[in-house]
C-alpha cells in the first residue's frame, strides 16, 4: 500500500480550526480612524476594538458580547459578524460532548452561514463549517457541505478540485479501515519476499461498504483531476483507490478485474512518480 502523508496533511489542513487565526490591524477601522462616521459606527468601531483586545487576551465571551453590541450599533459592519464567528467558534472546546459546548458549535456554524449567505466567496467561512460539522460528528452534514462546494461551478476550479479530493480522502479510509483489518488479509514470507493475501470479510455489510466507498472515491478523485489535472493529491487518492478496489477484486476472487484494476493502478503511479520527479528536480536547483 503506498501511502500518502502529505494528502493526509493536506486534508487536515483544509477542514483546520479557523479561530486560531487572529485579525490584522487592517480588518477594522481602528478608533483614530473614525472621523467620517456616525456616532453609532464610531461607536461600533471602538467596540470592535474593544472585541480585538479581548480576543487577543483569550477572553473570548467578553469578545462575542462586543462584537454583538458592534453589529446593532451597526448593522451595516461588515467585520463584526465575522468576528462574531470566530469568537463562538474560539469557545467550542473540541471533544467535549457537553449540550452546552455543542450548542456554542452549532452557534458558531450558524453565524459563518450568515456569513457565507451575505459574501459566498468566504473560505474561512466554508472552511470553519466544514471543521465543525466533523468536530460535533455530523459527519453526514459535513459530506454534504464539501460536496455542495465540490459542485458549485461559481468556486474556482482549484478550490473545487481540494473539496473534492476531501471527499476522496474520507472514502478511502472508509474502505482502507476494512480491507486493513488483520482478520481480512494474511501474510506469508517466502525467499525474502512479503506476499499478502486479501480475504473477504466476514459480514457481507462491511465488504459492501468498503467497495462502495472506494468507488465512490475513485469517482471523487477523477472529478478532481478534470478540474485540476496536475494535481499531486488528487493522483496519489486515485492511485490508492484503485488499489482498494483491487484488494476487493482478490477478495471475490475477480482475477480479471483485479489485472485491470492494478494495471490502471500503475499508470496513476506513474503520475505521482512524475510529480516527485518534478519536486526532486526543484530541490537540486534550490541547493
Amino acid at each position: 500500500m503506498t501511502l500518502v502523508p502529505s494528502t493526509i496533511m493536506f486534508l487536515a489542513i483544509v477542514l483546520v480550526s479557523a479561530h486560531a487565526q487572529k485579525l490584522e490591524d487592517r480588518t477594522f477601522p481602528k478608533i483614530g480612524d473614525t472621523g467620517k462616521l456616525t456616532p453609532e459606527q464610531s461607536e461600533a468601531c471602538n467596540e470592535m476594538n474593544e472585541a480585538d483586545r479581548a480576543y487577543r487576551e483569550g477572553n473570548f465571551i467578553e469578545a462575542q458580547w462586543r462584537s454583538e453590541r458592534a453589529m446593532a450599533l451597526d448593522p451595516a459592519n461588515e467585520t463584526a459578524p465575522l468576528f462574531l464567528a470566530r469568537t463562538l467558534h474560539a469557545q467550542y472546546k473540541r471533544g467535549n460532548e457537553t449540550p452546552a459546548n455543542m450548542t456554542k458549535a452549532r452557534e458558531a456554524i450558524a453565524a459563518y452561514q450568515r456569513i457565507l449567505a451575505a459574501h459566498p466567496g468566504n473560505d474561512e467561512a466554508y472552511k470553519a463549517i466544514a471543521f465543525l460539522y466533523g468536530a460535533v460528528k455530523e459527519y453526514e452534514l459535513q459530506r454534504h457541505w464539501i460536496f455542495q462546494r465540490a459542485a458549485d461551478t461559481s468556486v474556482s476550479p482549484e478550490n473545487r478540485a481540494e473539496a473534492y479530493i476531501v471527499l476522496a480522502s474520507k472514502d478511502w479510509n472508509c474502505s482502507f479501515q476494512i480491507t486493513e483489518l488483520p482478520v481480512n488479509k494474511s501474510a506469508t514470507v517466502a525467499d525474502n519476499h512479503l506476499s499478502v493475501k486479501y480475504i473477504k470479510p466476514k459480514h457481507e455489510t462491511d465488504f459492501e461498504q468498503a467497495r462502495q466507498c472506494a468507488a465512490s472515491g475513485l469517482q471523487m478523485a477523477e472529478m478532481a483531476i478534470g478540474l485540476s489535472p496536475e494535481n499531486e493529491s488528487a493522483w496519489s487518492y486515485k492511485m490508492n483507490l484503485l488499489l482498494e478496489l483491487s484488494k476487493l477484486a482478490e477478495m471475490e476472487n475477480e482475477g480479471d478485474r483485479k489485472t485491470e484494476l492494478m494495471k490502471q493502478y500503475k499508470d496513476a503511479q506513474r503520475h505521482t512518480i512524475r510529480f516527485d520527479d518534478r519536486n526532486m528536480n526543484k530541490l537540486r536547483i534550490i541547493y
